[in-house]
């Protein structure tokens, strides 16, 4: 018996009793649709990371200002500026593997423009920011190391501070005031979305390192210096474990640190954090298509269940095309296809409902979702995988039986 009859007298078996059936079919219609669903949940949420990873830079090490200790008591992170502009230049030349470092301070600020007003963060920052942040320029051009040197009034607006600003108004060449200090708008960053801690990181106005210690933020004279942050890139191939630790090794001999005592800085890889939540979000995958594989085992189960009924109601059947010449490989080969043909025409079904549910959850629930093609071709591979597994014993069991027997069943 060739494949293609087998496939005809398959369906017409299956066409007999529908809406068995269909109900036999269901299990793998949610086994195939949970799975691509599911797999492209997790596959959305893997983007979602990969795009936070490029919108804060690659390679990227930022130091932040660290706990202090004060009178026998140890004060909170960052209660006390202990990083400084010089410690950025150092970095920058003294470790190799460094392409930029950028210093910066930040804070908020009620900024102004016409009758409109917004509060947002306001971030003092070097040319180097913005190469170190991989941040382009899509409207006008960036500041320049004469407007740092200068202090010159220029600022930088992302895009959420011109859609709240200047809706309907180009923003180059307007003037805003930042906590009533007037400054040019020269340019517009690019967008960059949210970050992983869902801070929105286009609500920000870039404006000079020194205009913003000089005439917005204030600074004393006795940490006229010293700075928030530094963002530092590391260059393309280099180690960034290496280049961590000569940072560190850096900062605590400027600081003149002695090995008993703790660093007064806090070091954090950028890298290392989302590759970490990179790795978790592909764990989720996998595990959300094991969860969701469960169903198709189900229904491979309720395939060999009905495929045994059929064997038990078909009995003189078997018995009646035995005796006229069909042997027990035919017999085996029809229950097989029959099998194989109802998981297979699940799994299509199932595609069509795994690729619905993906576009609701992503409509409904507003979760990003990512449908692969790999997906869809593993889960309806693994639907005929199921019909022919389940599906052997009773072809098996139905090419076992005794023409003789099986003519007298009734």
């Amino acid at each position: 018996m060739n494949l293609l009859f087998g496939a005809r007298i398959a369906l017409r078996a299956l066409r007999v009793n529908a809406l068995r059936t269909a109900l036999t079919m269901l299990g793998i219609i949610i086994g195939v649709g949970a799975v691509i669903a599911m797999v492209a949940v997790g596959a959305g949420a893997q983007a979602r990371v990969a795009e936070q990873i490029q919108s804060l830079g690659s390679n990227l090490i930022i130091v932040l200002s660290g706990a202090i200790t004060s009178g026998g008591v140890r004060l909170g992170q960052g209660t006390q500026l202990t990083i400084t502009e010089d410690d950025a230049w150092a970095i920058g030349r003294e470790v190799p593997g460094v392409q930029a470092a950028a210093p910066s301070m930040r804070g908020t600020g009620q900024v102004v423009y016409g009758n409109l007003n917004w509060s947002t963060i306001v971030q003092g920052v070097t040319p180097d920011f913005l190469e170190a942040r991989e941040w382009g320029v899509v409207a006008g051009k960036p500041f320049t190391k004469e407007d740092v040197d200068g202090a010159t009034k220029v600022a930088l607006l992302g895009q959420t501070v011109v859609r709240n600003l200047f809706p309907d108004t180009d923003p180059l060449d307007q003037v805003i005031r930042i906590r009533k200090v007037p400054f040019a708008i020269v340019g517009v960053l690019e967008r960059k979305g949210q970050n992983t801690w869902g801070q929105d990181q286009d609500d920000i106005i870039l404006i000079p390192l020194s205009t913003a210690k000089k005439k917005v933020m204030g600074v004393s004279q006795a940490n006229a210096r010293s700075v928030g942050t530094i963002s530092i890139k590391i260059r393309e191939g280099a180690d960034m474990k290496e280049a961590e630790q000569q940072i560190r090794d850096l900062l605590r001999q400027r600081h003149r640190l002695q090995p008993y005592q703790d660093d007064d800085f806090w070091l954090r890889n950028l890298s290392e954090v989302l590759q970490t939540q990179e790795e978790s979000s592909r764990v989720l995958t996998m595990l959300l298509a094991a969860i969701a594989s469960v169903s198709l085992l189900v229904g491979g189960i309720g395939i060999m269940n009905i495929m045994l009924v059929s064997v038990t109601e078909r009995t003189r059947e078997i018995g009646l095309r035995m005796a006229v010449g069909a042997r027990r490989r035919d017999i085996m080969v029809q229950f097989l296809v029959e099998a194989v043909t109802l998981s297979l025409i699940g799994g299509l079904i199932g595609i069509g409902v795994g690729v619905g549910g993906s576009y609701g959850v992503a409509y409904f629930a507003e979760w990003r979702t990512l449908i692969h093609p790999e997906a869809i071709f593993l889960a309806f591979g693994f639907a005929g995988a199921v019909g022919i597994f389940f599906g052997f014993y009773p072809a098996r069991k139905a090419s076992s039986l005794d023409p003789i027997e099986a003519l007298r069943y009734e």
